[in-house]
């Protein structure tokens, strides 16, 4: 498998432009089993995630054209409704078609999902939501096998914890069902919110778009008539390439960005010394005389996402303290630190809390990819270490990076795909 090599040590500079978001990205994609015609998606990100979803629709009877960042998709044609385990098994957000295919259909099989190991993030709170709409739901073989009698039914369903794909698979499944479905204690991420506007434009009577509380009115079982969709940037991704800046205490420009949906990630960078230039959709990070330490915590939008926490373990080895963070949301999302640690990192754990105390020279070393963020956070380390530093596994970074490598060189990196040869 390819690996990255980086040789630390260059300033960045110019402009890069955010790809969009691969977390919007999946489930508008899953939605579309919903639609009655082809659909566009635009500022579709070119990852393997992506290619993933749309690999298992074709495999269910979906024909697709994917080409320029553009997917053209028409799922008329879905003749079969399980989705299997050597698809599903290598990405979670495969139980997105969960809901939809249960709603058009009547029955499906999805096997129990796979994807990063950074901790439980367990499907009950969509089955318990699904079964609540009248679904027959039974664990078997390793695969859930959902069915459900002249449709599914609204219901008032209040959400145990927040979930961003069991709140998207029940809008979805209520957007056919029969009569209302009052949906409690949602997330209420940027990618869940596109999601219910979509859906809401294509016909659905959907209140509290953005709120904990989502009311939708089903069709009975009647198809979309979905419109052409503009995929939202990717604020992880924005959030990475801010943290390149900040690590290397460089001055970059982030273009096709949204900023209010990074708020709380600006607001801890500006903690942390760094100052910015912001308009509608352009984010210029500055360099700062003194890096300062940071603490934080994990936690559901708006707030400080976990899926940043890992580059900030990394930047806040560059800072001049003690920085400590909390991870709440996940509990195996620190295997990142050991792979820090062989850098050079001074990073203590105890439990979900991780005190790293800055500023440690890095130095480089072969290093391990354990999970998607996890990899950007070596990435960014490898930045600023001296020497080479060899990152292997980096499927995990090809999951949700568009062309990192060539981002990265194009600000003023020095990184180099290698690939595996036999």
């Amino acid at each position: 498998m390819d690996s990255l090599e980086i040789i630390g040590g260059n300033n960045l500079s110019g402009e890069v432009q955010i790809s969009g978001s691969k977390n919007s990205a999946l489930p508008l994609i899953a939605s579309i089993i919903l639609s009655k015609k082809s659909v566009k998606i635009h500022n579709i990100p070119d990852v393997v995630d992506i290619k993933t979803l749309i690999k298992l629709l074709k495999i269910l009877g979906a024909e697709e054209k994917f080409s320029s960042n553009t997917l053209e998709i028409n799922t008329i044609k879905i003749n079969k409704t399980v989705a299997t385990y050597d698809i599903v098994k290598t990405m979670r957000a495969s139980i997105l078609v969960l809901g939809p295919l249960l709603a058009r259909f009547g029955h499906c099989q999805v096997s129990l999902p796979g994807g990063c190991a950074i901790g439980s993030r367990p499907v009950d709170l969509h089955l318990k939501a699904l079964r609540k709409m009248g679904a027959n739901i039974e664990i078997k073989n390793g695969y859930i096998q959902a069915s459900v009698e002249n449709g599914l039914k609204g219901g008032d369903i209040k959400f145990e914890k927040k979930t961003v794909t069991g709140t998207e698979n029940l809008v979805m499944a209520g957007a056919l069902a029969h009569g209302t479905t009052i949906l409690r204690n949602c997330a209420t991420e940027p990618e869940v919110i596109q999601l219910c506007e979509v859906i809401k434009n294509a016909g659905v009577e959907i209140d509290g778009i953005g709120t904990e509380t989502i009311k939708i009115i089903g069709t009975s079982g009647k198809l979309l008539n979905m419109e052409d969709i503009e995929v939202i940037p990717d604020r992880i991704e924005a959030g990475t390439y801010l943290c390149a800046g900040a690590i290397t205490n460089s001055e970059i420009k982030l273009t096709s960005v949204e900023p209010k949906h990074i708020k709380s990630i600006l607001d801890k960078l500006k903690e942390m010394g760094f100052t910015f230039k912001i308009t509608a959709q352009e984010i210029t990070i500055f360099p700062t005389s003194n890096i300062l330490p940071v603490n934080l915590i994990t936690a559901e939008y708006p707030l400080f996402p976990t899926d940043i926490q890992a580059q900030f373990t990394a930047l806040a080895t560059q800072s001049n303290g003690k920085s400590t963070i909390e991870e709440r949301l996940f509990e195996n999302r620190f295997m990142h630190v050991n792979e820090l640690e062989r850098l050079g990192a001074s990073i203590k754990i105890d439990k979900n809390i991780v005190e790293i105390s800055g500023k440690t020279e890095l130095f480089g070393a072969d290093v391990m990819a354990t999970d998607l963020r996890a990899s950007s956070a070596l990435v960014l380390a490898g930045l600023i270490a001296n020497g080479k530093t060899t990152i292997h596994r980096i499927y995990h970074l090809d999951r949700g990076y568009e062309n990192l490598d060539e981002k990265l060189n194009k600000l003023g990196a020095n990184v180099k795909r290698v690939k595996l040869t036999k």
